[in-house]
């Protein structure tokens, strides 16, 4: 399997090339480096199956329409969202295939109302793959104070992704410090947001950190909704 991670300067945002038996999907496109994912795509040879949004971003636009347009590809977004532009929206436990392999779909609300996780499972004795959007990043979490965020929502998703096997990488949709990979035991033992006792600790700190709004909110949210074409 193929598997490269991307990254954009100006949001900090990582996207995730996937390919298997000549077969692809992104997670997390942004517009603006949509010719790099096409010249990628041409390079290694590689049919876009599919391009799909962790969540509805507030601080880049998607890619997710401009890829469907040059390529064909079917493009995807969690069912909650209630975008009528994506070809497709996916909810929980359903199996997103490309090649040999395929993702498993949770549920992981919190940041936002539609936010969603992606579960590569470990195969060949290689560790899983969790592509963890904003649900959980290294050493933090995503804020939930905007979108129907909701801190006692995202206690309960990352306790469900903590009972995960300890060895699967964490591939999150964001990092600002340059980090670009931990595991579930290496979040659970040093992630200052999972040290908290329970869901109201939780909603507590959250609710503390007072952050300003991303600053293209009121552009990527209308935009995002229309799959990057709005």
């Amino acid at each position: 399997m193929l598997f490269r991670q991307l990254f954009d300067a100006d949001s900090s945002t990582y996207s995730y090339l996937l390919a298997d038996a000549g077969q692809a999907l992104l997670i997390d496109p942004v517009k603006d480096k949509l010719d790099d994912y096409l010249r990628l795509l041409r390079e290694l040879d590689l049919q876009l199956l599919l391009a799909l949004d962790t969540h509805t971003h507030a601080d880049h636009i998607t890619a997710l329409g401009e890829l469907r347009s040059a390529t064909g590809c079917r493009s995807g977004m969690g069912r909650e969202s209630g975008s009528a532009c994506a070809s497709l929206t996916f909810a929980e436990g359903e199996r997103l295939s490309f090649g040999r392999r395929e993702l498993l779909v949770l549920h992981t609300p919190g940041h936002t109302d539609d936010s969603y996780c992606f579960l590569l499972a470990q195969q060949d004795e290689q560790p899983g793959k969790l592509f963890s959007g904003d649900t959980l990043l290294i050493r933090g979490s995503g804020r939930t104070d905007f979108q129907n965020g909701d801190a006692r929502a995202q206690w309960a998703s990352l306790q469900r992704l903590l009972t995960l096997p300890g060895n699967t990488e964490v591939w999150p949709a964001h990092d600002y410090r340059g980090w670009t990979c931990s595991s579930i035991a290496e979040e659970a033992a040093h992630n200052p947001r999972l040290q908290v006792a329970d869901a109201e600790a939780y909603a507590r700190l959250m609710g503390s950190l007072h952050l300003p709004h991303p600053k293209l909110m009121d552009i990527a949210v209308p935009a995002n909704r229309a799959c990057g074409q709005g």
